[in-house]
């Protein structure tokens, strides 16, 4: 008998490639969302059961209460796995209790919000010299005299928390053109009671940014590592990876390792980089503090992590790594990446010509599979009805 894995949110790919790095090594996978709709990761042959539960924002505590049951009734402790930011807070607020019943890599209650938030990650930061971009809090008297000194415009107005403001503003962050847009922005955020940072803009194109992907194990030693440069982004120049090359950039390796062990981290990790034109400096943009959407570009060049969190939590030793993985193999997340196309196209930042060369190399796609086809099928039939929905509105 093994431990089974319980994965939180199959209605993204993320979930979906969590479900199928854990499937294929023969590890009862439980997908757990609040509705059947949209979730077409929990469609993978690889998965063994489907539990709708609470809603973990609308009926925080049912969810709480309802994991508590499944997990008490389990003969082995499940390894809990979030898909997504929400989660990995739900996770964090409830940490005590979970971890009572559950496995998961992380040993303090709070750290995970501690290196999500903006403004307590630049503290982190600071404390252990790692090249952050100079940010100032929306709430300061003296913002914009601050910003004016040190951040210049154009600026970006990032939210602390990012789920809450995504979900109110359908959008990540704002581009602040000068005083004027900022306090009009400012004035946005905290009418919502969200909170922000006005943070400096790293020159650079997108294809400037890099991932640094790691397993922490208990004691806070980096076992395996990957980094990979972004080419393109959705929304542009401000978004989630669509395009991107895993290649090895050692650098990313020394500067990362040991600030993760600083900061107390454990589990799986991706610090998030942009390269400053000019200088060549990184800087630490921010920390997922969960599987990425880069996953299964990760797991086809060589390493499976989900899997490896899985096993460390179950007892197994986790080797250390020292091979080094330099692919060039490309994630492309098809329906988004063809959206930045077109914006990229329009803003005159990619040539034509720029984006057909791109496309030559050899591709992981973030949701299709030969293998395991159904998730494909069912993420058109999401598409298509939000194409209805769209079209509906416009009539």
């Amino acid at each position: 008998m093994r431990n089974k894995a319980v994965i939180l949110g199959t209605n993204y790919y993320i979930g979906l490639s969590i479900i199928r790095c854990l499937g294929k090594e023969g590890v009862y996978t439980v997908a757990m969302d609040y509705e059947k709709k949209g979730t077409y990761g929990a469609d993978s042959t690889y998965l063994d059961d489907q539990i709708i539960v609470p809603h973990y924002d609308k009926e925080e505590k049912k969810l709480l209460a309802f994991l508590l049951d499944y997990g008490q009734k389990e003969v082995l402790k499940p390894v809990l796995f979030p898909s997504a930011d929400p989660y990995v807070a739900f996770m964090d607020r409830h940490f005590d209790k979970l971890k009572e019943y559950y496995l998961f890599p992380m040993d303090q209650e709070g750290k995970w919000t501690e290196i999500m938030m903006k403004d307590s990650l630049e503290v982190l930061a600071q404390k252990y010299q790692m090249p952050m971009p100079y940010s100032v809090s929306i709430h300061e008297e003296d913002l914009l005299e601050k910003v004016k000194k040190h951040v210049g415009y154009p600026c970006v107005l990032k939210p602390t928390e990012s789920t809450a403001f995504v979900a109110k503003f359908r959008a990540k962050n704002f581009i602040v053109q000068d005083e004027k847009a900022l306090l009009t922005y400012r004035d946005k955020v905290l009418a919502e009671g969200l909170s922000g940072v006005v943070q400096k803009i790293i020159q650079g194109f997108d294809d400037h940014m890099y991932t640094y992907d790691a397993y922490v194990n208990e004691e806070y030693e980096v076992t395996h590592w990957m980094t990979c440069q972004k080419h393109r982004q959705f929304p542009i120049n401000f978004g989630a990876s669509v395009y991107t090359e895993q290649r090895l950039v050692p650098e990313l390796h020394e500067m990362s390792k040991e600030f993760f062990k600083n900061i107390g981290y454990r589990g799986f990790g991706e610090m998030e980089y942009k390269k400053e034109e000019k200088t060549g400096q990184f800087y630490l943009i921010e920390i997922n503090t969960r599987t990425t959407n880069l996953n299964e570009l990760l797991y086809r060049a060589g390493i499976n992590f989900p899997y490896l969190a899985y096993k460390e939590m179950v007892g197994e030793k986790i080797q250390v790594e020292e091979k080094v993985y330099d692919s060039h193999r490309y994630f492309r997340y098809l329906f988004e990446d063809l959206l930045a196309i077109r914006a990229y196209l329009k803003a005159g930042q990619l040539s034509l010509w720029q984006v057909l060369c791109s496309l030559k190399h050899r591709k992981v796609p973030a949701i299709f599979s030969w293998e395991d086809l159904k998730p494909t099928w069912g993420f058109f039939k999401v598409l298509c009805g939000k194409l209805k929905r769209k079209w509906g509105s416009m009539e």
